[in-house]
């Protein structure tokens, strides 16, 4: 495969000294061009250049590095230099002064202080130059060196940059999951503080199977957020969500969900309708929360004059569910966002959990080699999610 350079020719270009060095190079010796090269074991790339000889060689210009010497002072590590190529015993029958009509030459190897082989500082010229002497040779080993030491800046800087950025944005982070979570915990845990206080005072059978009742509603609120947090550090983690696939139908978990959401909503109306013919490769308690995550927040953002309308079908390969509801689109802005944890689609809205739903249902899809695509316009909002049946 081949490899992008443009960040090391960027790289060097950023080097203010680099084209003074070339000016100085070409000046000093006499040579009529000059250039820093990044090589590789497969690639000549010319980083920056001063060309007064027409040889035509530009930043981002490439040669076969098998036709150069630098590809040689690449596995050696060691400065080549030529006062003449007809004169000189080792290199008066090389390939490469023939191929590139140049008869003096120099090029002094660029190596980071890890021993990282960059590319090479060099010069040529048509003509023979007197270039193998103590003063010209330390000159190129100096800018050499120079040109190192900016290199590992730029890749310091670079590196310090992108901590800072991970810092902040995971400073962000927690900050927002404090808050959202400290929030959306007070609620239920309100709940149950009442509810034992109510339960605590009353004689009344009646009333306290109802109090209950709304305890274990609360505690189950707070059971589904812990396990939105724990698949939420497991994703951040890098671990991914945890999956436990087996072929089976998947009529059942849908219907089950449903009659839950029917349940707890019973004012809202669901429409289903399912064409499962093959068997899912799946884990179906994932495939269920995700469906649960997709079909809660149709149910809640949904125009309540309309039934939520869902469709799930197994043809051409592929598993799909989609769940449909009509109301006001979702805004572009937050189109973008959508699947981004702790987004909420309005910070008024507290019946939205820690706006951690679609990221996690997103994360379950990605985890079955499936996508989650949304379409929202006037007429209504869809999320049709989509995987591999096997």
């Amino acid at each position: 495969m081949a490899t992008d350079f443009s960040a090391d020719i960027a790289a060097v270009q950023g080097i203010s000294a680099v084209p003074r060095i070339l000016e100085v190079v070409c000046r000093s010796t006499g040579m009529g061009f000059a250039a820093v090269a990044r090589v590789t074991e497969q690639r000549w790339i010319c980083c920056a250049s001063r060309d007064e000889i027409g040889f035509g060689l530009a930043p981002g210009g490439e040669l076969v590095v098998e036709t150069t010497i630098c590809h040689e002072i690449r596995k050696s590590h060691e400065a080549v230099v030529i006062d003449h190529v007809a004169e000189d015993a080792a290199f008066c029958g090389h390939h490469t002064p023939a191929q590139y009509g140049f008869q003096s030459y120099i090029s002094m190897p660029i190596v980071l202080s890890d021993g990282t082989f960059f590319g090479t500082l060099c010069a040529i010229d048509p003509q023979p130059a007197r270039l193998n002497t103590p003063q010209t040779v330390g000159m190129f080993k100096l800018f050499a060196e120079l040109i190192a030491t900016h290199l590992e800046a730029v890749d310091r800087v670079a590196a310090s940059e992108a901590t800072l950025l991970s810092e902040r944005e995971t400073s962000e982070l927690r900050e927002q999951f404090i808050a959202v979570l400290g929030h959306d915990l007070r609620n239920p845990l309100a709940s149950i503080a009442a509810g034992t206080k109510i339960l605590a005072k009353t004689n009344s059978k009646d009333a306290a199977d109802e109090i209950l009742g709304l305890m274990r509603t609360s505690v189950a609120r707070m059971s589904a957020l812990i396990d939105n947090v724990l698949d939420f550090a497991r994703g951040r983690l890098g671990g991914g969500i945890p999956l436990r696939r087996l072929p089976q139908p998947l009529a059942p978990v849908l219907t089950h969900v449903i009659a839950e959401l029917r349940a707890s909503t019973p004012e809202r109306k669901i429409e289903a309708e399912f064409d499962l013919t093959e068997q899912v490769d799946c884990d179906a308690v994932r495939i269920a929360q995700l469906f649960s995550n997709l079909l809660g927040n149709s149910v809640t953002h949904g125009s309540a004059a309309t039934p939520v309308r869902v469709r799930a079908t197994t043809t051409d390969g592929a598993f799909e569910l989609s769940v449909a509801n009509s109301g006001e689109p979702i805004p572009a802005d937050a189109m973008e966002r959508l699947f981004q944890p702790f987004h909420r689609m309005s910070a008024q809205d507290t019946h939205q959990g820690l706006g951690l739903g679609l990221y996690i249902a997103s994360e379950i899809a990605r985890a079955h080699d499936g996508t989650i695509d949304v379409m929202s316009s006037q007429h209504e909002t869809r999320f049709t999610f989509k995987m591999p049946l096997r």
